[in-house]
């Protein structure tokens, strides 16, 4: 039997699908509901669905990085979208993310029906069953790359937004829609870094704009671009550039009066 989960913040809708549908017929069933993308994204990755119907567009939620998450950790888990959101680009970016149906609120039994044989039809020429090694073809690669590559470059952008605070791998993973270590996996792959170097070098990238303004103490610059500890910074610096921030600093006003 493939694994349902349905996650929309209006009940009616929920209760509509698991009732409505003649699940069993499809060789499928229903192991769990949410109505909302934390709680969602919590049931997606404890019970690591094939099927998945959900909405998009709920509070809190980020509905393409979400699609874009489990697509990368779960590349077989067939997903339909139910969203009242009418923007064309909108789908397009969903379904070169690996959404199988983007359908439109409110939806009919027909359309639901129908996405439900794709879905199926879907993992069963992937021989997909609930003991299957996940395997992919060479468009569910296409798929992987591109879902990975959109979490890639949330991640990156999210850190550039939040370097200066204490920032932690499960923070970014948690935005990300991801599990740390799959989050890890991808920086690697994707930027040939780990986490806690990608986010060295943005800080230190800021710290060379701020050195730029002598009335700014380095002391100051290493706690503005989030290093707690002065020694810390240091070293890094040093690390990344070659030189000590100092002698960084002293090299830009040489050149500043020189011109």
């Amino acid at each position: 039997m493939y694994k349902v989960v349905i996650i929309d913040d209006e009940p009616i809708i929920v209760e509509g699908i698991s009732r409505m549908v003649p699940w069993d017929k499809f060789g499928c069933q229903i192991v769990a509901t949410a109505n909302d993308g934390i709680e969602g994204a919590e049931v997606i990755r404890e019970q690591q669905p094939h099927i998945l119907f959900s909405d998009i567009a709920m509070p809190g939620l980020d509905g393409l990085s979400m699609v874009a998450g489990l697509k990368s950790e779960f590349p077989n888990t067939e997903i339909s979208i139910l969203t009242g959101y009418r923007d064309f680009d909108y789908a397009q970016k969903a379904i070169r993310l690996g959404v199988t149906r983007y359908l439109l609120k409110p939806s009919n039994m027909d359309e639901i029906i129908e996405a439900i044989k794709a879905m199926v039809s879907n993992l069963a020429a992937k021989h997909i069953d609930s003991d299957s090694p996940e395997e992919l073809t060479g468009e569910e690669l296409k798929t992987d790359n591109t879902a990975s590559s959109f979490i890639v470059n949330n991640a990156i952008r999210y850190i550039e937004q939040n370097y200066a605070h204490k920032l932690t791998l499960s923070e970014v993973a948690e935005k990300t829609y991801i599990s740390q270590w799959h989050l890890s996996k991808l920086l690697n792959r994707h930027m040939g870094q780990n986490f806690s170097e990608i986010l060295n070098h943005i800080r230190i990238k800021e710290a060379q704009k701020l050195l730029k303004d002598p009335a700014l103490r380095i002391g100051d610059i290493a706690e503005m671009v989030g290093f707690i500890d002065m020694a810390h910074f240091s070293r890094v610096f040093k690390k990344i550039l070659g030189t000590s921030a100092n002698e960084y600093r002293n090299k830009i006003t040489s050149k500043n009066k020189s011109e």
